[in-house]
């Protein structure tokens, strides 16, 4: 019996998820993955990894402009066997397949990409989502990045409309709606490391962890 679990991570933008992803799977002695998965599915398809970048959380109507009817003349030798169309949708393909091989050969911690909807046949998932207010969200981002208010909100909307977009299209789900995970928090409750804390004892109870 396989004994991997995985931790599928759903975040707004500047509510400490990504932070908190590290942290625990950190805690819990597991892989993380969040932006390799593009170094990864570039190496898994040989394509160059500005497509996936490009294309990274967006559905698929807006991705790659031009490119979505332009055949792949870039392939290397023996890459993913494409003779068909570039699109967006292909480059979720090859993720999805990235994150199930990971999945079958170790424990780990996935941020954002639909990973929860991908892994929705694996035994031993936890599902969870990090929200936190509009204020703690602009306040976060502008400590972290040293934007201005207004500049963060701006940020905030345009990262959660992509992010919503992209998950409901491939998932067939609505993101961030509770009956989507099996545990929906708010970072700004009990802050990083009490997020941390709390999300670490959920998982051990959900899947009988010792």
């Amino acid at each position: 019996m396989n004994k991997h679990y995985v931790i599928n991570l759903g975040r707004q933008f500047g509510s400490g998820g990504k932070e908190i992803g590290e942290k625990l799977a950190k805690d819990l002695n597991i892989a993380f993955y969040d932006k390799e998965l593009i170094r990864l599915a570039s190496e898994e398809s040989g394509l160059c990894t500005d497509f996936f970048e490009e294309a990274d959380e967006k559905a698929a109507k807006t991705i790659l402009g031009g490119l979505l009817s332009t055949r792949i003349p870039f392939l290397t030798e023996g890459a993913y066997p494409f003779n068909s169309y570039l699109s967006n949708d292909s480059l979720f393909k090859i993720q999805s397949d990235v994150i199930r091989e990971l999945a079958e050969k170790q424990s780990c911690l996935f941020v954002g990409r639909c990973a929860d909807y991908i892994l929705r046949d694996f035994p031993r998932c936890v599902n969870i989502f990090i929200s936190a207010p509009p204020q703690a969200r602009i306040d976060h981002l502008v400590q972290l990045h040293g934007i201005t208010p207004d500049e963060a909100e701006e940020l905030i909307k345009k990262a959660d409309k992509r992010r919503s977009s992209y998950y409901n299209y491939y998932s067939y789900k609505t993101w961030g709606a509770a009956e989507t995970y099996h545990l929906c928090i708010d970072s700004s409750v009990l802050g990083i490391e009490g997020t941390v804390a709390f999300i670490k004892e959920f998982v051990k109870k959900k899947l009988n962890l010792e």
